[in-house]
């Protein structure tokens, strides 16, 4: 397909008109089938035109990517098996066009030839193939004549490889060298002298890219450098950089547990002034490296039940610290201060998810890791605030109730129960809607895991009192 025919196809698949958008398609398909390495070529020509149709560009970019990428696993192996069949001379003009745009100065040219590598990359990086990829990136980023356009483009465009990578089931493991030469790239990018837009692009690449990292996490002096880029990036004061820095320590969390405790201070400190000050974007990020850190420690705890019953020791890497329950005392009141945040506009149904949510998540897996331990910790603010006159301390505590029936056992949070089914019957009729509404999931959650907790006599009132509600409200 010549230039101006594969201008004027591209454009033509956005046509109004259903007859020439499927000829257009049509022809796509054709030239694709006819000779798929000149399609790329131009397609990738398409794309790094100086001067040409901005909508154009994008369009030659988009359906190269997409050449490469497929939902089903088996279509996606499919069409990166028709990539490596091509010749390497074809292949190698084809990375050099597409790379080269990059460097584009049109900023939507940039972001979709980034996206049209990661897809290369993503087949050629894990078999060490295309070593100038790398390279290039980083002369892009840490080059001092370059735009930080292009600095932006060529981080994105290594975090979207990673993403890529690290959704690629069959793809052999990233060797060193590669993820060396990653991360220096990344790290340059997040470093305090950077603009905030580059600290971000590089964040989430580094967010993308901890996967392949447990041999940079090893090496001590390594893991120190990256930790103290990302504690120092979490001060930046450009939200979208803190909150990108947070992601990031929520995924180390996930991904080495094992190799927290020399940061868990710092950590710590960082994350409680940002869930207690920060905005709401960053600070809800904060509270997820919370919830992953119980979510961690949920899962060691069962597996050292499971290393006892067979008689085997945990090993080393597989142990519990247990930073969730050293910091109960600090960590639930600040958990429930949030609980008192509430967006009384929120919809039920909306897609919503806000501080008291986030707060109430965490609440819950904290919990569920430290069981009878957490009644303590909650319960005295459960009961000074249940029937508070403020509607917000109402349904805080009606919710911070609900968040702890899951983890303890009957022991613990039974008498509990007992003592509150009289005061939950009363707040259905609370005047609040939102104070109604938790305390109706309450009652449902105590009935699902502590019936037995019940007083039998209270029964007959609990069922006509959900019996009049269900007749006399109206549902909404």
């Amino acid at each position: 397909m010549s230039t101006p025919d594969l201008t004027t196809t591209l454009l033509s698949c956005q046509s109004p008109d259903p007859t020439v958008r499927t000829q257009a398609e049509a022809a796509l398909a054709s030239a694709e089938q006819n000779n798929l390495a000149d399609f790329f070529v131009a397609l990738a020509n398409e794309l790094s035109a100086e001067g040409k149709d901005l909508t154009v560009r994008q369009l030659a970019g988009l359906h190269f990517k997409n050449l490469l990428v497929a939902k089903d696993e088996a279509i996606q192996a499919e069409k990166h098996n028709k990539w490596k069949a091509l010749p390497t001379e074809k292949r190698a003009v084809i990375k050099s066009t597409v790379i080269g745009a990059i460097r584009s100065p049109v900023q939507i040219a940039r972001h979709t030839a980034a996206q049209a590598c990661a897809e290369i990359a993503t087949i050629e990086l894990p078999f060490k193939e295309w070593p100038e990829f790398l390279t290039t990136l980083m002369e892009n980023v840490t080059g001092s004549a370059n735009d930080d356009g292009i600095k932006i483009s060529s981080l994105e465009c290594l975090g979207f490889t990673c993403e890529r990578i690290a959704l690629s089931l069959d793809a052999p493991e990233i060797a060193p060298d590669v993820t060396d030469l990653m991360l220096t790239t990344i790290v340059d990018g997040i470093q305090a002298d950077r603009p905030d837009p580059i600290r971000f692009a590089a964040a989430t690449a580094l967010r993308n890219s901890l996967a392949f990292t447990r041999k940079n996490f090893e090496n001590e002096n390594e893991r120190n450098m990256i930790m103290k880029t990302i504690c120092e990036a979490t001060q930046s004061s450009d939200a979208k950089v803190r909150g990108a820095a947070y992601e990031c320590i929520s995924q180390i969390a996930f991904q080495y547990y094992d190799k927290l405790q020399s940061y868990m201070q710092t950590l710590f400190e960082l994350t409680f002034a940002t869930i207690r000050s920060d905005e709401e974007s960053v600070a809800l990020n904060a509270i997820e490296f919370w919830s992953t850190l119980a979510e961690e420690e949920m899962e060691l705890i069962d597996m050292a039940l499971e290393f006892q019953e067979t008689g085997q020791p945990v090993p080393p890497e597989q142990t519990c610290v247990g930073y969730v329950k050293a910091a109960l005392g600090l960590l639930c009141p600040l958990l429930m201060e949030t609980l008192t945040k509430q967006d009384e506009d929120a919809d039920v149904d909306d897609d919503v998810w806000n501080l008291s949510m986030s707060g109430a998540t965490c609440l819950t897996l904290v919990a569920n890791t430290v069981e009878d331990d957490i009644v303590p910790a909650v319960m005295p603010f459960v009961q000074e605030h249940i029937k508070s006159e403020n509607w917000r301390y109402r349904e805080a505590a009606t919710m911070a109730f609900s968040s702890i029936l899951e983890g303890p056992g009957a022991d613990a949070i039974g008498p509990y129960v007992n003592q509150s089914i009289p005061v939950l019957l009363a707040a259905l009729s609370d005047q609040n809607d939102l104070v109604k509404d938790t305390t109706a999931w309450t009652i449902g959650r105590i009935c699902d895991l502590h019936v037995r907790s019940i007083p039998e006599e209270t029964f007959p009132t609990l069922v006509n009192g959900l019996a009049g509600k269900l007749l006399n409200e109206t549902p909404r």
